[in-house]
């Protein structure tokens, strides 16, 4: 099996179910209130993929405030190899709030924190270990100019790349030079395009547009619709599972996990897409960004139950 590293963000979430979401200016009643230890997009894809059974590293930094230091044993509980993962003294960790909804649609706000200061001397100090790795996830939470440099040494040592362009604030399009594969969701695909997503063409012509920009395989991710491949030469739609969704949070981290673990297996890309379409829909199944995050014997229970 290869190796995995992600190189990204830690945050500490605070979640709040409501039955609705608020508009501008109303206050709405919660009727739960949780902080999990286990959170940051970063942080997210390592613990979907230590749940996995994936050979996984993680580079990122941690406050020494709010649970900073207890999330190393989140990382550490699912096996996780977290001698990269620095702390920084007299600060907080990243930190998201979020409010989820009774349909499982959410509202998340992020404070970086320690994740602002994931900069481009640590990769160096780090740089060892994160070389001995085969496939590398990367996302937006941690400055450009860390993932920029990170990105273009590893492109040259001719690694495997993924990038899930989130927030897409922090997105820059020479990053597409660099990366194998781009997995924007559906609201990131029309930010980084200017192309409204109103119907299932949109997102050929929106993934063909970052193709025409540099991207060489773009993988759409459409929530239960599944995901669309595209490339220079062909476009595909690959199915999604329906659940009982509970909570989103989390969903599109667990799909660039699960693509990130088959690939580490040898398999295909369609083959990868979709097993992380089946992770992704069972991640949404229990709230919490990690809580619900399946393990690989849930992942094949799941897809014997689908015929797959």
């Amino acid at each position: 099996m290869k190796k995995i590293c992600v190189i990204g963000s830690f945050n500490i979430d605070i979640i709040t179910t409501t039955d609705r979401l608020p508009t501008v200016g109303e206050t709405v009643f919660s009727n739960t209130f949780d902080v999990f230890v286990g959170g940051g997009k970063g942080g997210n894809q390592a613990v979907a993929l230590g749940k996995l059974g994936a050979d996984v590293r993680m580079i990122g930094k941690l406050g020494d405030r709010f649970y900073g230091p207890s999330y190393l044993e989140v990382l550490k509980a699912h096996h996780i190899h977290c001698d990269s993962v620095e702390i920084e003294k007299d600060m907080f960790p990243g930190t998201a709030v979020v409010a989820v909804d009774k349909h499982g649609d959410n509202l998340l706000f992020v404070y970086s924190g320690a994740n602002e200061k994931v900069d481009i001397p640590m990769i160096e100090r780090h740089w060892e270990a994160i070389a001995a790795c085969d496939i590398f996830l990367f996302q937006l939470e941690i400055p450009l100019e860390t993932n920029l440099y990170a990105m273009k040494k590893l492109k040259a040592l001719k690694k495997t790349l993924i990038l899930d362009p989130a927030p897409t604030t922090y997105y820059h399009k020479d990053m597409l030079e660099y990366v194998d594969y781009v997995t924007p969701n559906e609201t990131e695909l029309a930010q980084l395009t200017g192309i409204a997503i109103e119907h299932p063409d949109d997102f050929q012509t929106a993934s063909l547009f970052l193709v025409g920009k540099g991207a060489s395989t773009v993988i759409a991710k459409a929530g239960k619709h599944g995901a669309y491949l595209c490339t220079a030469a062909s476009f595909e739609h690959i199915k999604g599972y329906t659940v009982n969704v509970v909570d989103t949070t989390a969903a599109g981290d667990s799909f660039n996990a699960g693509f990130a673990y088959a690939l580490a297996q040898g398999e295909s890309t369609l083959a990868s897409i979709k097993f992380a379409n089946a992770v992704a829909a069972l991640s949404t199944t229990v709230v919490g960004a990690q809580n619900g995050m399946p393990t690989l014997e849930q992942v094949r229970a799941f897809l014997t139950t689908q015929g797959v």
